[in-house]
């Protein structure tokens, strides 16, 4: 049966979904079921992650129909699941401690087709995220029951030009970022649309096992009641994010009225945040640097697009929301340790392997620091990313600390860069995707940065923040830069 996803906030056609099959792992290699064992990185959010891919319409498939891709789509997953083997699974609770685990039971991704006389011109500039995009997604209905979720879903959508939309959701427990980028290529590759299958691709077999990450466990507890790193006869300190994040709780409740991010804090949402990309060219970075750093006077000091561009949005957004001078404010951002760790993760590490980076400073104190001097903390913060930070942080997520369902503070800007794994490049279809945008996360006012495919030295910021800030945020934020 046909459904339809309605939207009545925007003008735009209906989405039919035509067929929905559950995709099994092709049966190249027998895996037993079996639990996989996750670690608390993994555990932070067990949600579906959505980003879109859109292809424009191109010669090279306009007489291709639907249901050929469809079936290439479906053939090359079958594939890749065979090796990606628990992204076919479930998750499972585990009775006795109350904590998910991986249950790799082959019980199948969802793979949807779905038509539409909407064209891809209609939707504007695909950087800014509408509404409409999230019915281009499969969405399964869940109540609760994390057994039942499938852990990978997709949705490839035909418009009225002959373009194209494939959209994928994949379970946060299951892959971080790099992760969904690899598997994401891999699948790419293995359905063969329009070229050859590509045995040459450079993607490293897929380590699945959680190893030293895991607490509890015998193997991980080895890893985790280590000494602390030679060079250092302290023991080990708290992660700076997991205590950055109880004090702004602490501040928050202590407030007037007990506010989160401005809304009482039995009605916080995320629901009424807008969410805004900002594109950055590489000439607009380029020009923010030398006003900063004063073009060739700044002699030695060096830092990173990410670091700058971090420092002028942490102030920028501080300044917007009207922070009172007095209150703690932190900038935190997600950090990839698998080289972090000793020893390092294998290549090919399939699971979450990110912790957050913490600064804390008053409002006062950012507003009056220069941008070179936030850029030095974020440097240190960075820095002080360490195996100990790692195990720190992964033992106080035992203890029950997590972001998952976190509400908007305002005293809080986290970060997630992305330009690093450029999901346009991932050519399911022919050649590159015209852009691929997230959809809405449950943490939405995370800014991601991504990269712009038309401008490979700038930077797309992607962040959700509440309406009536929104103008404020520009102004702040733009300034400097135009």
């Amino acid at each position: 049966m046909a459904t339809k996803k309605h939207d009545d906030h925007e003008n735009y056609p209906t989405v039919v979904v035509t067929k929905t099959v559950t995709v099994h792992p092709k049966p190249l290699l027998h895996h037993p079921q079996q639990i996989l064992h996750l670690s608390n990185l993994d555990r932070q959010c067990p949600m579906l992650m959505y980003v879109v891919f859109f292809y424009k319409p191109c010669f090279a498939y306009q007489n291709l129909a639907l249901g050929s891709i469809f079936n290439s789509l479906k053939s090359g997953l079958e594939e890749t699941l065979s090796i990606w083997y628990p992204a076919a699974g479930r998750l499972s609770l585990n009775q006795a401690d109350g904590k998910l685990n991986l249950w790799c039971n082959n019980g199948g991704a969802v793979l949807a087709e779905a038509v539409t006389t909407a064209k891809i011109i209609q939707l504007g500039d695909l950087s800014q995220y509408k509404e409409f995009f999230e019915r281009l997604a499969y969405k399964p209905v869940f109540h609760g029951n994390f057994s039942q979720m499938p852990l990978i879903v997709a949705q490839v959508t035909k418009f009225g030009c002959g373009g194209y939309s494939i959209s994928i959701g994949a379970s946060h427990s299951l892959f971080d970022g790099p992760a969904t980028y690899d598997f994401l290529r891999a699948w790419a590759s293995n359905s063969a649309i329009l070229k050859e299958k590509r045995s040459t691709l450079q993607i490293y077999k897929p380590v699945h096992e959680r190893g030293p990450l895991l607490v509890g466990t015998q193997h991980g507890q080895q890893q985790l009641t280590k000494l602390p790193e030679s060079g250092s006869s302290a023991p080990t300190r708290g992660a700076a994010a997991i205590d950055h994040l109880h004090q702004l709780i602490k501040q928050a409740l202590a407030g007037p009225d007990m506010k989160f991010g401005g809304s009482n804090f039995s009605n916080t949402g995320n629901s009424n945040l807008v969410l805004k990309t900002f594109h950055l060219s590489g000439a607009m970075i380029e020009s923010l640097k030398i006003k900063v750093f004063g073009g060739e006077s700044r002699g030695s000091f060096s830092c990173s697009s990410f670091e700058l561009i971090a420092a002028h949005l942490w102030k920028a957004r501080t300044k917007a929301l009207g922070v009172r001078k007095g209150a703690m404010v932190c900038l935190q951002f997600a950090v990839d340790v698998r080289n972090k760790m000793v020893p390092p993760l294998p290549k090919g590490f399939s699971g979450n392997a990110f912790v957050l980076a913490s600064i804390a400073l008053t409002a006062e104190q950012l507003e009056g620091s220069s941008h070179e001097a936030t850029i030095e903390k974020i440097k240190q913060a960075k820095n002080s990313i360490t195996n100990d930070y790692v195990i720190a942080y992964n033992k106080a997520l035992d203890g029950g600390a997590a972001q998952g369902s976190l509400p908007p503070i305002n005293e809080l800007t986290l970060v997630s860069d992305w330009t690093r794994m450029p999901f346009h490049t991932i050519d399911f279809l022919h050649g590159e995707a015209a852009y691929v945008s997230p959809l809405l996360s449950p943490i939405p006012q995370v800014a991601y940065f991504m990269q712009n495919p038309n401008d490979l030295r700038g930077i797309d910021v992607r962040i959700g923040l509440p309406p009536q800030f929104l103008n404020a945020f520009s102004h702040y934020f733009l300034t400097n830069l135009q």
